[in-house]
């Protein structure tokens, strides 16, 4: 296909924000270090993008909210007021309303550290623009257990507070970070729920992937899954391709989830890249692999439909 042609693109994860944060001297339009930048967006006709909010485990609890605000802070200055063509998405008619070469972003709270017991900081990043919502990150905080806390707990009782809180505004709730257990205790009571960033456990099986049983819960709460493209969660091997991305896709498909499946890639949340995928503009190769497999409808299901339609605020 040409470039720009039929192409629509809703990537549910990136962490630029942690980036420009990380290091002031980043410019967010075209910085040759940044994975996904707003020239790059642009000229690859994206259509939605995901910005995370992702404070690092290094950072004392105290400071995590201070962090995440400044995030904020950075995604209104250098994104939203740089560029006329980013536009905020507050709700589902902001991106039914999108013009030709706009490009909506949503901002998402990858885990609730930086709320720590208070819902009402959890309201202030709502009324900041915080659209979907990550209960946890690979660790224990005080909503949820992380895919990586060795004693795999579940949800806390304040992380049912936060549940009902999200379920009531009609945000998306990220499970994909979280232990399994949380996942499952999460997914009973959760409205919207989604898993951003994650592939099969039975094509690859790393711990922040999801097993068949956790694809077809999000399949029947009519959640989403969105594939990623870090390299440790696609293949064992020492290397990958975009064909085993791809394979990823196929077997969230084979489970029932033709639906419910999308795409949220982690660029600038990862140091390594799979072959072919080395930044954004690398999804033109994606798609134009993609075609060779599915027809041109379902590609833009894959791309952008699915997510889009899933969208509840």
């Amino acid at each position: 296909m040409k470039e720009g042609e039929s192409l629509r693109i809703f990537d549910a994860h990136c962490d630029l924000l942690y980036k420009l944060w990380g290091d002031p001297t980043i410019h967010a339009f075209n910085d040759s270090t940044l994975q996904i930048s707003i020239q790059q967006l642009i000229n690859t006709h994206a259509k939605v993008q995901c910005f995370a909010l992702f404070v690092p485990e290094e950072v004392p609890f105290s400071r995590r909210k201070d962090v995440a605000l400044a995030q904020i802070n950075i995604f209104y200055k250098k994104v939203l007021e740089e560029y006329d063509q980013i536009k905020l998405i507050l709700t589902g008619a902001d991106l039914l309303s999108l013009k030709e070469g706009e490009i909506g972003a949503i901002l998402t709270l990858e885990g609730c550290d930086a709320i720590g017991d208070d819902l009402e900081t959890l309201e202030i990043f709502h009324r900041l623009g915080v659209r979907s919502v990550g209960l946890t990150w690979n660790y224990a905080n005080l909503v949820a257990d992380g895919a990586k806390e060795e004693r795999n707990g579940g949800i806390t009782n304040f992380g049912r507070n936060v549940i009902h809180w999200l379920n009531g505004k009609r945000l998306w709730i990220d499970l994909s970070h979280a232990s399994e257990r949380s996942f499952w205790e999460a997914i009973e009571i959760a409205n919207f729920p989604i898993a951003s960033h994650s592939n099969a456990y039975k094509l690859c099986p790393h711990v922040r992937n999801l097993r068949d049983e956790q694809i077809k819960a999000l399949i029947h709460k009519n959640g989403m899954i969105g594939i990623t493209f870090v390299p440790f969660f696609t293949s064992q091997a020492s290397s990958c391709s975009i064909k085993d991305v791809i394979n990823h896709l196929d077997y969230v498909c084979s489970l029932g989830g033709v639906n419910s499946v999308g795409f949220g890639s982690d660029f600038d949340g990862i140091d390594e890249t799979i072959t072919g995928l080395s930044n954004y503009s690398s999804y033109m190769t994606l798609i134009n692999t993609m075609h060779q497999y599915y027809p041109k409808d379902l590609v833009d299901k894959f791309t952008f439909r699915n997510f889009a339609e899933h969208i509840s605020y």
